[in-house]
């Protein structure tokens, strides 16, 4: 999982306000489609939203971290049912 310091989360958060979700995982819950999707989203924008549909709160909170270990990316904010997560592009 990829660490920022504080002041880089902060700076994220704002710059994420103006995104729309661009992955929403839905009742199949984190799919290998899904975390391809995911990926690919990130290599393209490096800071993405992704929506979960569903109202457990424990299972959003395992699918933020499972994404993030997986794909080494950082999680920025978990509000609601929506996750801000980013990585560096690549080049």
């Amino acid at each position: 999982m990829l660490k920022l310091t504080p002041a880089e989360r902060s700076s994220l958060r704002s710059e994420a306000h103006s995104l729309d979700p661009v992955v929403m995982i839905g009742d199949s819950g984190l799919t290998p489609a899904v975390m391809k999707e995911i990926h690919a989203s990130l290599n393209a924008h490096g800071l993405i939203k992704v929506r979960v549909l569903g109202d457990d709160r424990e299972a959003r909170i395992a699918y933020y971290e499972n994404i993030c270990d997986a794909l080494d990316a950082a999680p920025i904010q978990h509000i609601g049912k929506l996750l801000v997560i980013y990585r560096p592009k690549k080049e």
